[in-house]
């Protein structure tokens, strides 16, 4: 049986809220004598303190079929909110189809690679924190926007910060191959990726699936070969 394994950059966040829920702890334990009152509360600290862990888990996944280079797989977990034909003016300045997937508090924040290929582009955009679903907030909110390459073609996402995350980690360096289903990154609470393919595209979801990081195809590149 294969231990879950947690995410790198987030043990600081646990350790914290770790932190403050032993000291909550130890405040109820102390000057709350009444049973009824204390036990609850000490039980819901403890419940969260193992939810904050949980949260941050990097799930185990298979890819499909690692060796078909144009299948676009989701980054991230979570609701599609979005399919639709879009210009991408930030760098591949073309008409593309846009698919966006909302994540809730609930489902996993680490991202992954969505395709095999080269990273050709990496920039970090400092924004607001609109609600992660509301239309500007691609645009507005603090984002990261990478690209990968391949024979295939081009695909370009953005990792875009929610109201209530503060925080986003990108793993992407230009130049560097990276893989298919492998860990690109982190964001913390709810928030929401754009992923951008070529017009060509295959697109194999709607408004409204539910999707798997990794595990779940969003799309098939033109064969280029």
């Amino acid at each position: 049986m294969k231990l879950t394994k947690i995410d790198n950059d987030s043990y600081g966040t646990i350790l914290t809220s770790w932190c403050i829920c032993a000291v909550l702890i130890f405040l109820t334990a102390r000057y709350i004598s009444i049973l009824w009152i204390s036990i609850p509360l000490c039980a819901l600290m403890v419940v969260f303190m193992v939810f904050i862990t949980w949260f941050f888990r990097v799930p185990d996944r298979e890819t499909p079929d690692e060796h078909n280079h144009r299948l676009v797989t989701s980054v991230a977990d979570g609701k599609v909110v979005i399919v639709d034909k879009v210009y991408e003016k930030e760098y591949l300045k073309r008409d593309c189809i846009q698919i966006s997937v909302y994540m809730d508090f609930f489902d996993v924040h680490c991202n992954f690679w969505p395709i095999t290929g080269e990273v050709t582009y990496y920039n970090y955009h400092p924004g607001k924190y609109l609600l992660a679903f509301h239309p500007k907030s691609s645009e507005l909110n603090e984002h990261s926007s990478s690209c990968m390459k391949n024979e295939h073609g081009e695909v370009f996402f953005k990792q875009i910060a929610g109201t209530f995350a503060r925080r986003i980690v990108c793993y992407s360096e230009p130049g560097k191959m990276e893989y298919r289903g492998e860990q690109c990154g982190v964001i913390k609470f709810g928030s929401r990726i754009d992923l951008f393919v070529p017009l060509e595209a295959d697109v194999k979801v709607k408004v409204g699936d539910k999707v798997r990081a990794v595990e779940s195809v969003l799309a098939i590149l033109p064969d280029h070969s």
